[in-house]
């Protein structure tokens, strides 16, 4: 060892503090020995550093660093033996006695925190006291830890714990003997759970705590509990399989010990710059009751879901998405493993798989072929669209080039076309995926060739004249027998299969305009100006007669008859038989005020909508023999408190009185004693959030964080299956930072959202408010631990209080508590958790429920 003595006296003699070793110098007349040291060792020290010569040890001393290959060293002492290659590393004493720089010793991207460690640089084994490591999120504190090689290490009384308080945490999982890999997994013999530096009852013989970085294959552990109407039962349990980089399966499954089980299958998939999806399709087989008593029944419920979306770099002409999301119809509501408030409320589940491409060239095309599927899940009907083909062309312009301005009316000439078929069904949700979904199918074709073009008059007045031509291609007709008494009233018409088509046809041309009127006030005034814009448009259409699609058939015993068409009931409707013509009529106005700042250094006024879009519609009907006039349509937007409340105002009025049945007769109402129109209905909705001034907000509690915003009045969405934790959930948001680490807070967040909905009725003079609600949500951070929330509202029609529901949850640093409570209604239930938030601990857990009563 003479060639490290040497090359150490001769480093220390050159430089202070800073030198490299080279185990592979040889500079002495003795003969050396080969070295044990295989690369340079650089050293650093802000103190001093000595070496024994006699006991060949060198000692670094205050903020000392030692680096060698893969492995680097940092202490307030560090220790190295060159006879035996083993280093030594501990912390240093401060004036007032306090232990500081204590070692930081990583190796192979692997780091811990010890009190004090031994390393030989040779085997690479070590022995390390007191070592603080931290895993993906996961810290493991070790009174003794054996390095055996860079992926293995053996703990003896070590604590896992997911918390940010190292030193202190507000719980861990004691270990006395375990085996550990540095991100992959540490397995644990004699484990119990610790809260607060007390033992609890939760203990393990044996435990496996995976840390992997990439995904990896294991079980699920099941929640157990009670349901007081199906006993007990272990729910979502199974494994979980990463098959590959590329996508994943969950197999799970849930257990009642009356007989009652589900099954769910769920998929994860994606390619990078390619695309992405998951699949999940969960199966329930329900059993009520005792068998061989009344209220015994059994029965089976399921839900498909598929979601996939394209990468539009993979191909900017080709695409393909879907978003699938059908089954039964009861399934929300029956459901073991959910109460789904916001899939209760809604009543409808709707699919929609497409496929399109674009074909670039002049005159471009775009293609597509789609399926859809429509449920409504309170009348169980189920309304399909498989498959749906759709073909468009661009727009063309035969007297105009592709680019620059067009101009006149033969430039702006253009037309167009686009082809469309579709196969309906329509059925229950009991014939839904059997043969009978296709009894009443319907299919068919349809052609579209829009002509138009626009041009001015005057600068001021647009017009636009066009017309529209459309041949409908269907492959079943109808035909009505004539009156028999031999025919029963069920089969007096007749299906003819087979292609059939009509075609029709219908021109437009309309003209608007835009007037604007100021009125200026004083320049001393606060009000300095207003405006008022007038958009008018005048329309008219005309349709002809396609009596030829048209015959007649005898529908009673003396001989009468009536018209009908081959075509009624077709998916795109049918040919007119009588000409129509009529006038369109729109005006839309805004009204906006110039108002002088109350900053006097703004140089500019602030506008100010006083109305927003009062729009009045209406037609004339000119082939009408009476009824011209058709009701006309008011609408606006009336903005409040600088835009931050909107009232949204509609209105219809009728120009024409009604006979005592309630039925429109050709005397206009001010003839019949009344006003000029009388009001058939009335809308307004409005919507308004209060804030606390801070803008700080409590954060939505975590069984809203799948919910949009808009979804915060009915209390978002509670899925206990997939009720998942992640390290950014946090009971508060933007709070001051003196507070973040206080139990109370000198301003508390809040925010309420109120949503009115008013209707009135009075089309038969009933003069009735038929629908009359106000909703209510607020939340409340009570301390920056705390947050409180509650969602209601009040039915003025029916005089009663709508769903409400409330929620609390407590902030526990590594925990989070939870508590959601419906008090009253058909979905009276409340539902209790606590568990880790940390997803490496997610099965450390405990929740309660109380489920609704479903048979009610």
């Amino acid at each position: 060892m003479s060639t490290f003595f040497c090359a150490f006296a001769q480093d220390l003699v050159e430089s202070g503090n800073k030198s490299e070793i080279d185990s592979s110098s040889v500079n002495d007349s003795i003969p050396a020995k080969q070295a044990r040291l295989l690369d340079k060792i650089k050293r650093n020290a802000a103190g001093y550093i000595t070496i024994d010569r006699a006991n060949k040890v060198m000692m670094l001393y205050d903020q000392a660093e030692l680096y060698y290959q893969d492995t680097e060293l940092k202490s307030g002492v560090i220790e190295l033996d060159y006879n035996t290659n083993i280093v030594f590393a501990k912390p240093l004493k401060d004036s007032t006695g306090q232990y500081v720089q204590f070692p930081s010793f990583k190796q192979n991207g692997n780091q811990v925190f010890p009190d004090s460690l031994k390393f030989n640089f040779n085997n690479k084994k070590a022995i390390i006291w007191n070592s603080r490591s931290e895993q993906q999120g996961m810290n493991v504190l070790a009174r003794a830890t054996k390095k055996e090689n860079d992926s293995v290490y053996f703990i003896k009384d070590a604590r896992i714990t997911t918390s940010k308080n190292v030193d202190d945490p507000e719980y861990y999982v004691r270990i006395r003997k375990g085996k550990f890999v540095p991100k992959k997994k540490i397995i644990a013999s004699g484990n119990q759970l610790y809260i607060a530096d007390v033992p609890t009852p939760i203990y393990l013989p044996f435990a496996y705590f995976p840390m992997s970085q990439n995904r990896e294959s294991g079980i699920v552990f099941p929640t157990i509990g009670e349901n007081f109407r199906r006993g007990y039962f272990m729910q979502n349990g199974g494994y979980y399989i990463a098959a590959s980089d590329y996508f994943d399966l969950t197999l799970l499954g849930d257990y009642y010990t009356n007989g009652s089980f589900g099954l769910r299958v769920e998929s994860s998939y994606k390619r990078n710059y390619k695309y992405r999806g998951n699949l999940a399709f969960r199966f329930e087989n329900l059993i009520r009751g005792e068998r061989g008593l009344p209220d015994y029944s059994k029965s089976s419920i399921y839900n498909f879901r598929w979601s996939h979306s394209k990468d539009a770099k993979s191909n900017p002409n080709s695409r393909f998405s879907a978003s699938v999301n059908l089954g039964s119809s009861t399934y929300f509501r029956e459901s073991l493993n959910q109460i789904n408030t916001g899939n209760f409320l809604n009543n409808t589940l709707s699919s929609s798989i497409s496929y399109s491409k674009t074909f670039p060239k002049y005159p471009s095309v775009n293609f597509s072929l789609s399926a859809s599927h429509s449920q409504n899940t309170r009348t169980q009907s189920v309304n399909m669209t498989l498959p749906s083909f759709q073909a468009s062309m661009e727009r063309i312009y035969p007297f105009a080039k592709r680019t620059g301005v067009k101009k006149g009316i033969l430039q702006n000439l253009n037309f167009q076309y686009s082809i469309r078929g579709e196969n309906r069904l329509q059925m229950t949700d009991d014939d839904f995926l059997t043969s009978k979904m296709f009894d009443d199918a319907k299919s068919g074709f349809r052609h579209q060739i829009p002509l138009s073009t626009t041009f001015k008059i005057a600068k001021h007045f647009n017009f636009s004249v066009g017309g529209n031509y459309e041949d409908v291609w269907v492959f079943n007709t109808i035909k009505k027998n004539d009156y028999s008494t031999s025919l029963d009233a069920t089969v007096a018409q007749d299906t003819i299969q087979g292609f059939d088509r009509f075609n029709k046809y219908n021109y437009s041309a309309s003209m608007s305009t835009t007037l604007y009127g100021i009125f200026n006030f004083k320049e001393d005034s606060k009000i300095q100006s207003i405006r008022h814009v007038i958009n008018a448009n005048v329309g008219y259409s005309e349709s002809p007669s396609f009596e030829k699609y048209y015959d007649e058939y005898i529908i009673d015993a003396e001989g009468n008859t009536r018209d009908y068409t081959r075509f009624e009931g077709s998916m795109y409707g049918q040919p007119g038989n009588t000409k129509s013509r009529s006038l369109n009529f729109a005006v839309r106005n805004g009204i906006e005020a110039k108002v002088r700042d109350k900053d006097s250094l703004t140089m500019e006024p602030k506008k100010i909508k006083l109305l927003n879009n009062l729009n009045f519609s209406s037609s004339y009907n000119v082939e009408a023999d009476s009824l011209h006039w058709s009701p006309v349509r008011m609408s606006t937007v009336i903005p409040l408190l600088e835009n931050k409340i909107s009232i949204n105002l509609g209105a219809t009025f009728d120009p024409y009185a009604i006979d005592n049945n309630g039925r429109r007769i050709a005397d206009f109402n001010i003839n019949d004693g009344g006003a000029l129109f009388r009001m058939t209905s009335a809308n307004m909705n409005w919507g308004y959030r209060f804030e606390s001034s801070s803008g700080s907000s409590p954060k939505s509690s975590s069984t809203q964080n799948i919910q949009k915003e808009g979804n915060s009045l009915f209390g978002g969405s509670e899925d206990f299956s997939d009720r998942q934790f992640t390290a950014e959930s946090s009971s508060t948001k933007d709070i001051e930072k003196e507070e973040e680490d206080t139990f109370y807070r000198t301003k508390i967040p809040w925010k309420i959202n109120l949503r009115h909905s008013l209707t009135y009725a009075n089309a038969k003079r009933n003069r009735e408010i038929s629908n009359n609600s106000l909703m209510i949500s607020g939340q409340v951070g009570l301390t920056p631990k705390w947050d409180v929330g509650v969602s209601t509202g009040y039915d003025f029609k029916n005089k009663g209080v709508t769903y409400t529901n409330f929620r609390i949850e407590r902030d526990l640093d590594s925990w989070v508590m939870n508590l959601a409570w419906t008090p009253f209604g058909d979905r009276q239930s409340w539902f209790f958790f606590i568990g880790v938030r940390s997803g490496f601990l997610r099965d450390l857990k405990y929740d309660k429920r109380r489920e609704l009563d479903k048979n009610l």
